[in-house]
């Protein structure tokens, strides 16, 4: 008779139950040793943190800001940020400001044209003849009138002096004389050189003998 039919069949069933039960713990076995490796290799490899919302990753997933969004408000109260000034526009120069600030002539500087010595006697009466020697000077809006005010020069002088001659000695007397005298050259200079423009006239010197 074989070995094998000499074997308790009840034996065979028994082996056979103890390698199947073997096997099933080796299977629950090596599924935890598995699903742990696969995990520390997705961990090492950077694959599980932004699956898993950590690191500075997750901020790579976030959803970008539509370039047609509009912009949000900014909060009550607080400061707005300065525009910036377009590509190739000149700066502002705050001592260009402050100069024009204090001339009102836009800014620029005076431009003065000096006349010649006007000697003209004064209307004294009966009395001794008395002299006047005044040295004007014009202060004119524009550089560009000077050729229109060297061009009037001769009409100019003629009505200083005209104007002079009709004065008294006592009218050129203080301050309230000066002025007088200095407002109504003034209004003659203007109708004189026109269409340029005359600010003011000058008094660089005057002397009355």
């Amino acid at each position: 008779m074989s070995k094998a039919a000499t074997e308790n069949p009840a034996e065979i069933q028994a082996g056979d139950k103890a390698a199947g039960g073997g096997k099933k713990k080796l299977l629950l076995l090596a599924v935890p040793v598995l699903l742990i490796g696969v995990v520390a290799g997705l961990w090492f490899s950077g694959v599980l943190p932004p699956l898993l919302g950590m690191g500075p990753a997750s901020a790579a997933h976030e959803p970008a800001a539509s370039p047609h969004e509009a912009p949000k408000p900014a909060a009550h109260g607080a400061p707005k940020p300065a525009a910036a000034p377009a590509h190739g526009a000149p700066k502002e120069d705050p001592h260009a400001a402050k100069s024009a600030a204090a001339n009102p002539a836009g800014g620029k500087m005076p431009m003065f044209f000096e006349l010649p010595d006007i000697i003209a006697n004064l209307n004294s009466g009966a009395r001794r003849t008395v002299y006047v020697k005044v040295k004007p000077r014009l202060e004119l809006a524009r550089a560009d009138d000077e050729p229109i005010v060297r061009a009037a020069l001769p009409r100019l002088m003629d009505m200083f002096q005209t104007y002079l001659r009709e004065m008294r000695p006592e009218e050129l007397r203080g301050s309230a004389g000066m002025y007088r005298l200095r407002e109504e050259l003034l209004a003659r200079a203007n109708v004189a050189v026109t269409p340029a423009k005359i600010i003011d006239v000058l008094f660089v010197e005057m002397l009355i003998q």
